[in-house]
């Protein structure tokens, strides 16, 4: 037998008029459950109360609170406009009765979701759903377009570079501090001849932060460069070609359409260049080996040509910090990595002390899978609360449907993520520390010459988590003594 909820809504207009009273609804509701042989769980009613939104209404809550519980798995209301006046809200609710497996029947429009007819009604009322986002969707663009065309920037999330524009306001004005540096930028790219990279390295030096408060990088400097913003256009839809237009705006420009033109010019004859990723197995330290200096990763780099005979140019290593002004460590070159690492592991000779510290990390590395599956519960949570707040977003107009899902499938995702890898930890938590047969280090000195590039780089991902180089520069000479300062080898 089905737990019926009956719901009930009336208004404090609609309390006189025949019935739509509290006791009409309500005796005819029972009296049609009673012909279904259903069960009547509970009867919520909310009297007085509008049908625009639900979070205002606490039975219409209390209900879908019993449905998500189960045991509340079918609903039955008078007519629809009961349930809720918002085509969005109804939507919202019946995917929730079907995600709860509850079902939904209303007397008036005869609909009951376990025939034919009654699943036929509820997708009809999807169509019109579907159809009334549309409409809204096609109004606020052409809405975007007409404000853009006004002269006024959209500015849906920050001002651009060099201006600013307050909450209620239609006009963005300009930032004079951010406005130097946007003069500044352009003349050393026009006047000074200035790659976006060096742009980029001046500012950072110089602890100029970006609009973001984060350190400049070329897409940041060419997004200044390439901003009509600054000589007082605007520009809708810059990424549909289109869609987009540019007209001019009601704010103040910075600099002079001019310098404007020329930039573009200049941009248009940069040289464009197919940069390709170097392969794993021809960079196989990437990843593994760290700056002995400052300890951050090193990334693997080159001048990207190729000789005749197809080889690739020396490939090397660099610190990720030396963009960002903080490390002044040489580049290491792959062959002097690895014969740094293998002399290095040559001079090991104390086999034995591998497998005491695997024993002795058995405790450490539990503790921290431990830490770690409590940091990913926490990380749930949040997600959960984060969940509820745009549901509760949805429910009160504030975000429409398809920006509703959107964010719904994204959490649902990371939801689904972090629960596979707490669950892989939980699998491995209690099991032993398996102490290799063959000792790590006398496999390398014994197979390194002979294995080949893949296999050396699936060596490396197996057995070792960290290689600290240092290039130590000599008096008078271009290269210096590439060193390996230090290695972990895996722990599991």
């Amino acid at each position: 037998m089905l737990e019926t909820g009956i719901y009930i809504r009336v208004s404090t207009e609609e309390q006189a008029k025949e019935g739509f009273s509290i006791r009409a609804q309500e005796e005819k509701l029972r009296a049609y459950a009673k012909i279904k042989e259903w069960h009547v769980y509970d009867v919520y009613m909310d009297e007085g109360i509008s049908g625009k939104n639900i979070t205002e209404r606490p039975e219409i809550n209390r209900l879908i609170a019993d449905v998500e519980k189960g045991v509340v798995n079918n609903v039955l209301v008078f007519k629809i406009d009961r349930l809720t006046r918002s085509i969005v809200d109804l939507m919202s609710l019946v995917e929730l009765f079907n995600r709860h497996d509850c079902g939904f029947n209303s007397l008036c429009e005869s609909i009951d979701t376990q025939t034919a007819t009654g699943r036929m009604f509820i997708k009809i009322i999807g169509i019109f759903a579907e159809f009334e986002r549309e409409n809204i969707s096609e109004r606020t663009r052409l809405g975007f377009e007409r404000k853009v065309k006004e002269g006024y920037t959209l500015c849906t999330q920050k001002a651009s570079y060099g201006y600013d524009r307050q909450s209620g306001e239609k006009i963005q004005t300009i930032n004079e501090r951010e406005a130097i540096i946007v003069k500044e930028i352009f003349d050393m790219f026009v006047n000074k001849h200035m790659t976006y990279i060096d742009i980029a390295k001046n500012l950072n030096s110089r602890a100029i932060p970006s609009k973001e408060n984060s350190i400049w990088h070329t897409l940041t400097v060419k997004n200044v460069l390439t901003n009509c913003n600054c000589i007082g256009n605007v520009r809708y839809s810059i990424k549909d070609d289109k869609r987009n237009f540019e007209t001019k705006g009601v704010h103040e420009p910075i600099i002079s359409e001019e310098l404007y033109n020329q930039t573009q010019e200049l941009i248009k004859n940069i040289s464009r260049k197919a940069y390709k990723k170097y392969p794993k197995q021809d960079s196989y330290f990437a990843g593994i080996v760290f700056c002995g200096a400052c300890g951050g990763k090193m990334l693997a780099r080159g001048d990207y040509k190729r000789y005749e005979n197809g080889i690739l140019s020396p490939i090397s290593y660099r610190c990720e910090n030396r963009r960002h002004k903080t490390c002044t460590a040489s580049d290491s070159s792959h062959q002097k990595v690895e014969q740094a690492f293998f002399e290095h592991i040559n001079a090991c000779e104390d086999f034995n002390t591998l497998d005491e510290v695997q024993l002795i990390a058995k405790t450490e590395i539990k503790n921290q899978n431990l830490e770690l599956i409590n940091d990913l519960n926490n990380q749930l949570e949040k997600l959960e609360r984060r969940e509820k707040e745009v549901l509760d977003k949805y429910i009160d107009g504030n975000v429409d449907f398809d920006i509703f899902m959107d964010i719904k499938k994204k959490i649902e995702k990371e939801k689904q993520q972090i629960s596979s890898t707490r669950e892989r930890i939980e699998i491995y938590i209690d099991e032993e520390i398996t102490i290799k047969k063959e000792n790590i280090i006398k496999s390398l000195k014994e197979n390194w010459e002979y294995l080949n590039k893949e296999e050396k780089r699936q060596f490396l991902i197996n057995f070792v988590d960290r290689i600290e180089v240092i290039n130590e520069k000599e008096e008078h000479k271009r290269e210096g003594i590439v060193k390996v300062t230090n290695v972990e080898f895996s722990k599991d």
